[in-house]
């Protein structure tokens, strides 16, 4: 079954909207990226740099790379310019992945900035750091493998992406291409 877009939308809903198909060279440059922030945030204590990882990845969720410096780069001039290179994958398993790096990043500020848990949080965006290498650099997203499973065990309607529950679709994993 082949990928179809997202049938045109007017007003907000165009606005906040989440891409599908996503370009899969383009989701792992904004993985680099966003590990690179990770690992520096970790390195040299800079915490406001949590509140980017947070803004990014809820711009993200919000309405793909439209409103994200980094998804924007990536899609735009990363993957297209740099790379020259277009996988198209389905949408939805990269919005609930991009719906877990927020909630771990939120979580990483609200322990520097409500707690002051500063090693705590560095811990947390370690694990952040850990799924966005895996992402980048061998093309394993974590997310998109939980989705798979969700999608499976009934929690997540088929109907949100038939194409995800197709278990065959390329390597025969849900990973793979989501």
């Amino acid at each position: 079954m082949a990928l179809e877009p997202v049938k045109a939308q007017s007003g907000l809903k165009t606005l906040f909207s989440f891409p599908h198909p996503v370009n899969e060279y383009a989701a792992r440059s904004v993985a680099a990226m966003i590990f690179t922030i990770t690992v520096i945030t970790i390195a040299t204590d800079v915490s406001w740099l949590t509140l980017v990882l947070v803004y990014s990845f809820l711009a993200h969720v919000l309405a793909g790379p439209r409103f994200s410096p980094i998804g924007t780069f990536a899609s735009r001039v990363i993957a297209p310019k740099v790379l020259r290179r277009d996988r198209p994958v389905a949408g939805p398993p990269k919005q609930f992945a991009q719906s877990v790096g927020l909630l771990f990043s939120t979580t990483a500020a609200v322990l520097i900035y409500g707690f002051g848990l500063v090693g705590a949080a560095q811990a947390v965006l370690g694990v952040l750091a850990l799924f966005a290498a895996l992402e980048a650099f061998a093309g394993f997203c974590a997310g998109c493998f939980v989705f798979g499973y969700l999608m499976q065990w009934g929690l997540i309607p088929k109907e949100i992406c038939e194409r995800c529950n197709n278990f065959a679709f390329d390597s025969g994993s849900p990973t793979k291409g989501s």
